[in-house]
């Protein structure tokens, strides 16, 4: 792996990236191996074998030939990322084609190649791809019910959201309004809830209290509930579009940003940002979500199949959950970006100002959830265990 460069003061930090050696090489290997060859090479750590990489390209190619169906699968994320942040795309490629019994190929399309966030969620509404993963932010102005997950401290950790996704009213309040949409909902990610980072030069120590964040300009994504929870924190949320954040970060068009640990090391923020304080307000969920129509298309045997591999790939994410966090964390340290863990007092504080039990939150809860009642039912989904368990100790 590559090492960012960074200022003298802090010490080098591997991000994950390609180095030019490795760049080139893996160009080399699209033109003689073809792109999903080549990208299990580069996540496998093969690139650098030729009988690898022609076994890998070999058995790719029977794959494909073999399938009835080839399914784009195109994710934000780079191959190999899993290792900091779990959104397992390797592994849903092979669970795909293993439980539809090869009957179904993916041809991956990793690292924004199709586009990110918005642009992703548009191409999957449209069918131009069958399938991708985005976060539930960017989805929430497509299907605002989603947006739920968005309003602070009911389903914040790990353990709640995981319990809420899996539960069968989530599914019946949630799930149907979102396929008329267009969209089937595959599985959901876990990483870690979502933080609050400051850059470089904004203030002397991390945020502890709301007070910290008074006045300064957000990064929000599209969600509409999120740019709310920083007026009721005092700040004032900018909407940025996701790949535009880096450059408004460092030129202070944005003062802060909320992506958990994971998501900040992935993209890069390791040399703009000062600190990251765990504030546990809001899940940085991701999703994987399919073309509607697409999947009502397909063989029930086909449909039960990319279920299966749903759920199976589901659990990895879940079990990577801890590693990936404690590689990020170690990553950003090395970085010289404090982490800050805050207390129970302090969490309370930043409750108080932004909680779900505030009545501030009404009318959002009537608009998505269909009333007070509905949201208590899911309110109470979060506490119930339906057999999927996930680390909680961000």
């Amino acid at each position: 792996m590559s090492i960012i460069k960074m200022p003298f003061t802090r010490k080098p930090v591997a991000s994950g990236e390609p180095d030019l050696l490795e760049r080139r090489q893996f160009m080399s290997a699209v033109g003689r191996y073809g792109f999903t060859a080549a990208v299990i090479g580069a996540a496998g750590g093969s690139l650098f074998s030729e009988q690898a990489m022609a076994q890998s390209s070999q058995e790719e190619s029977e794959r494909a030939a073999a399938a009835e169906i080839t399914l784009t699968l195109a994710t934000g994320y780079r191959p190999g990322s899993t290792r900091a942040y779990p959104i397992m795309q390797l592994n849903y490629k092979e669970n795909l084609q293993n439980f539809t019994g090869g009957r179904l190929y993916v041809k991956l399309a990793p690292g924004g190649q199709l586009g990110t966030g918005d642009s992703l969620i548009t191409k999957v509404q449209n069918g131009t791809i069958a399938m991708a993963q985005h976060s539930i932010a960017n989805l929430a102005p497509f299907a605002p019910e989603v947006d739920l997950i968005n309003i602070p401290y009911w389903c914040g950790d790990n353990q709640r959201l995981v319990n809420l996704v899996t539960s069968t009213t989530w599914r019946d309040v949630v799930h149907q309004k979102v396929e008329e949409r267009g969209f089937k909902v595959m599985s959901y990610v876990c990483i870690d809830p979502r933080t609050v980072a400051l850059r470089e030069g904004l203030r002397e120590g991390p945020a502890k209290t709301p007070e910290d964040i008074s006045g300064i300009k957000f990064r929000v994504p599209g969600s509409e509930i999120l740019q709310k929870v920083y007026r009721l924190l005092g700040a004032n949320p900018t909407p940025v579009a996701w790949g535009e954040t880096t450059s408004a970060i460092q030129q202070g068009v944005a003062d802060a940003l909320d992506p958990s640990v994971q998501a900040l090391l992935v993209f890069g923020f390791t040399d703009i940002l000062a600190s990251i304080s765990t504030i546990k307000s809001v899940s940085d969920a991701q999703v994987y979500t399919c073309n509607k129509e697409w999947f009502d298309g397909l063989s029930s045997e086909i449909q039960e199949g990319i279920l299966q591999a749903a759920d199976v790939t589901f659990r990895e994410n879940l079990a990577k959950v801890p590693a990936a966090r404690a590689y990020a964390y170690d990553q950003m340290r090395q970085a010289g970006v404090t982490i800050y863990n805050n207390t129970e007092d302090e969490i309370a504080e930043w409750k108080a100002r932004c909680g779900h039990q505030l009545p501030d939150w009404d009318d959002t809860k009537r608009e998505l959830a269909g009333s007070l009642e509905v949201f208590d039912e899911l309110l109470a989904a979060t506490e119930v265990s339906n057999g999927y368990y996930v680390d909680n100790n961000a």
